[in-house]
């Protein structure tokens, strides 16, 4: 068993961090929320359109949530670079890229300043724990957003490719919650493999899916799945994902673009889903993800229970109840990450 676990749920906005000690009480474990990688590679990418020079992207894949900073800079008439490895950061389809007027090259231009890119850096993380007096921890699991790389037409797309990864939770895993924190990244997962190489090889997982099992954390609502199905929905910044759980076991699993549907709508298809009435074509259709669910059992009761998490949980305000894990909603991924590692190690929860 690892000495000392760091567990990180990467978004767009922040990096959620629980440096974990098994045997240590979690009120006792150190807990940050930091901003995410993706805001401290655009503030570097404003500071040099400020001063009017060009920049070479290079490192790994990571969260775009660089890429409006990295717009405004070339419209202000800097220009810009990147390595290969560091294109998937900007698109999947290098052809895209270079259709912005952004050169793919190995070396860093004459000129231009170096743009490091990675949504783990284990330098930067030695440095930051070391001043905050901790060691560089045993384990590093993490989570994050991954849309996969689904290229077409030979491929499903970006948007249907995502899905798939919930299809094979319910069809290849029957809704088995082992199957969400994965020891290997699945291949069209290049983000999450990315991070998984930076990590020296930890689990990773799904932000959505340490979203679930944050609030599965919770004794009392695994207790409760027991008793009659639950619907879990973690609103994030981009993406709502919404599950049906019965025994601990995902049946159903509904996602769309957050802010894209009216309230009003949104609690209809949720609505929907918990009856198993909603279809994949009636989400794709309104610009979602997608909708599957297994066959559901009457003793589930409707999944009526629902509970509700996320940066944007005001948007379903009164339609369930607001949790925290652990006692803090922001790292309700970390404590989602450690119910999936004592999952497949069997370590004890605390």
């Amino acid at each position: 068993m690892p000495r000392t676990m760091l567990l990180l749920d990467i978004g767009s906005g922040t990096q959620d961090v629980l440096y974990y000690i098994p045997g240590r009480e979690l009120e006792n474990c150190p807990k940050f929320v930091l901003p995410a990688p993706a805001r401290l590679v655009a503030q570097q990418v404003e500071a040099h359109t400020r001063n009017g020079v060009s920049i070479y992207l290079h490192g790994s894949n990571m969260g775009g949530g660089f890429f409006r900073a990295l717009k405004l800079h070339m419209e202000a008439g800097c220009k810009v670079a990147v390595h290969p490895d560091a294109a998937f950061a900007l698109h999947d389809n290098a052809d895209k890229v270079r259709s912005w007027g952004i050169e793919i090259i190995e070396q860093c231009p004459e000129g231009y300043v170096p743009v490091a890119l990675a949504d783990y850096d284990a330098a930067w993380w030695r440095a930051f724990l070391g001043m905050a007096g901790l060691e560089y921890p045993d384990l590093v699991i993490a989570a994050a957003q991954d849309h996969g790389f689904h290229p077409q037409p030979a491929g499903l797309g970006n948007r249907a490719g995502r899905f798939q990864l919930w299809r094979d939770l319910l069809t290849q895993h029957q809704g088995n919650l082992f199957a969400l924190l994965h020891a290997q990244a699945p291949a069209p997962m290049t983000r999450l493999a990315a991070i998984q190489r930076a990590t020296g090889f930890g689990p990773v997982a799904d932000s959505a899916a340490a979203a679930l099992l944050g609030a599965l954390f919770m004794p009392e609502i695994a207790t409760r799945s027991h008793r009659e199905g639950v619907l879990v929905v973690n609103v994030g910044n981009s993406h709502l994902v919404a599950f049906l759980v019965y025994k601990e076991r995902v049946l159903g699993v509904y996602e769309h673009h957050t802010g894209m549907l009216e309230q009003d709508k949104l609690i209809e298809d949720l609505v929907e889903f918990r009856r198993g009435w909603l279809t994949d074509d009636m989400v794709r259709n309104t610009g979602g993800h997608g909708c599957m669910n297994l066959p559901l059992p009457d003793e589930a009761e409707g999944f009526r229970p629902a509970f509700i998490l996320g940066p944007r949980r005001e948007l379903l305000r009164g339609q369930g109840q607001f949790i925290a894990p652990g006692g803090d909603m922001m790292l309700a991924g970390c404590f989602g990450l450690l119910k999936g590692y004592s999952l497949i190690s069997g370590m004890e929860l605390p």
